[in-house]
């Protein structure tokens, strides 16, 4: 195997750098999360046998059926996608700072954007942030610049990490409280808003919530406007070919995870957060926002606008100091939303929902087994076990299938449960052999 680097190269490198060894660098890196050695032979291997070497290990990999959700999710993603955004135009483009040069990004930017508005029924949205937990914790950051609130009241089925995300923004203000609405049901309270909105900046909800469920949005807004206060909605984009969108339901700021629209599971990233907002806020969304124009020659153009960014010339006023976007992740999922265009993105939502009832419908008939909730739910639902969940899950593991998240680390209250998850991608042979995977390790 070719390595450039010879030994006396390395040894001069780590004596510029102050270190003996490799293992020196690296030791402020806990142990936990450092790959082992590659069981390799001493002797120097050519590319060939390497190469059967590599794949000798990579085969003893266990890729299980899994029925994992959470925020992340298994979709199908036609050939088109990759092919497109392959191509070394968009694969390789820097940022679009010279509009002269960058119309080809500009414009697929600027679709991106469209169809983001599009998707939540809102007027405006930006080029796209680093993720779902990033733009949720943008928006209830610009709730509190228009308000001038440091009160969040935020629903106890917005997913936990994009809490945590939030809470680093204002780690260091003492002053920002942080109010939950309790769960009834496994949705929001609505009964507890009207005394917990009282001098809040926002009311933060996500529907589908982390536990699956759809959350009753009628006359939500109306309570928030009520208390001067402002609606934020974290959505699924995928769950908006059949559910209302936020800008239906009267939202001022709406966002989520675009790794559903076209995007692998990667080990956490890179994904995509879609952040949208009524036009009266569009000066305090962060990050980049391309619009169109004409030349001087009356073409159509397109450019970089309202850039109030912190590294641009009015810094100062930046709502954020997030400058960069996914650009490459944002068109994927532009190619993926037309590909599927309106009706297929309404089939595709259809069919995770048809795949999760099913799923729900099997599994609730083990026995000793039940739905936690009764409500109505999306891709993704809470099963009651009548056991360990988290020792129910390994053993089901070493049969190769994944059966879902215990949930008893992040909501105790709800006993010894799993969220299961069931995507487009699920077919009944599938979802029957989660169903004896969950019987054989009970």
């Amino acid at each position: 195997m070719y390595i450039p680097h010879t030994k006396t190269d390395k040894e001069e490198m780590l004596k510029t750098i102050g270190v003996s060894s490799f293992e020196d660098l690296v030791k402020q890196v806990p142990s936990k999360f450092l790959w082992p050695k590659l069981n390799l032979p001493a002797e120097s291997l050519d590319e060939a046998q390497s190469a059967v070497r590599m794949s000798e290990l990579a085969s003893k990999n266990c890729r299980p059926l899994s029925f994992l959700g959470a925020g992340a999710y298994e979709r199908y993603t036609p050939a088109a996608v990759k092919a497109i955004t392959s191509r070394t135009e968009f694969l390789t483009a820097y940022t679009p700072y010279q509009p002269e040069a960058s119309q080809g990004t500009l414009q697929a930017i600027y679709e991106f954007q469209s169809t983001v508005s599009a998707l939540y029924a809102m007027d405006c949205a930006n080029a796209s942030m680093y993720d779902g937990a990033s733009s949720f914790a943008e928006a209830v950051r610009a709730t509190v610049r228009v308000t001038g609130k440091k009160k969040i009241v935020y629903a106890a089925g917005v997913n936990p990490q994009y809490m945590d995300t939030l809470k680093t923004y204002f780690a260091h203000s003492p002053e920002y409280t942080y109010v939950k609405v309790p769960m009834k049901d496994g949705v929001m309270d609505q009964t507890a808003l009207p005394g917990l909105l009282e001098g809040a900046a926002c009311l933060a909800v996500q529907t589908p919530n982390f536990l699956g469920l759809i959350e009753g949005m009628d006359g939500v807004a109306d309570l928030v406007k009520k208390a001067g206060a402002l609606l934020v909605a974290s959505a699924d984009p995928v769950s908006l070919g059949i559910l209302a969108a936020p800008g239906e339901y009267g939202a001022d700021f709406a966002v989520g995870e675009g790794q559903s629209l076209g995007l692998p599971l990667a080990y956490g990233g890179p994904y995509l957060g879609l952040f949208s907002c009524k036009k009266e806020h569009v000066r305090q969304m962060p990050g980049r926002i391309t619009g169109m124009t004409k030349d001087k020659d009356g073409q159509r153009g397109f450019v970089l606008t309202l850039q109030a960014r912190e590294q641009h010339i009015r810094r100062d006023k930046a709502a954020s100091n997030i400058c960069s976007n996914e650009a490459l992740c944002a068109l994927a999922a532009t190619v993926y939303s037309a590909l599927y265009g309106p009706e297929g993105l309404k089939e595709l939502a259809e069919a995770n929902a048809g795949a999760a009832a099913y799923a729900a419908e099997r599994l609730g008939a083990i026995k000793g087994c039940s739905l936690k909730f009764k409500g109505p739910f999306f891709n993704e639902f809470v099963l009651s076990v009548p056991g360990k969940a988290a020792a129910m899950r390994q053993g089901a593991l070493g049969r190769g299938v994944d059966i879902g998240l215990p949930l008893a680390p992040l909501y105790p209250e709800l006993g010894e449960t799993l969220l299961v998850c069931a995507t487009e991608t699920k077919t009944e042979a599938d979802i029957l052999k989660l169903e004896a995977a969950i019987k054989e390790a009970l």
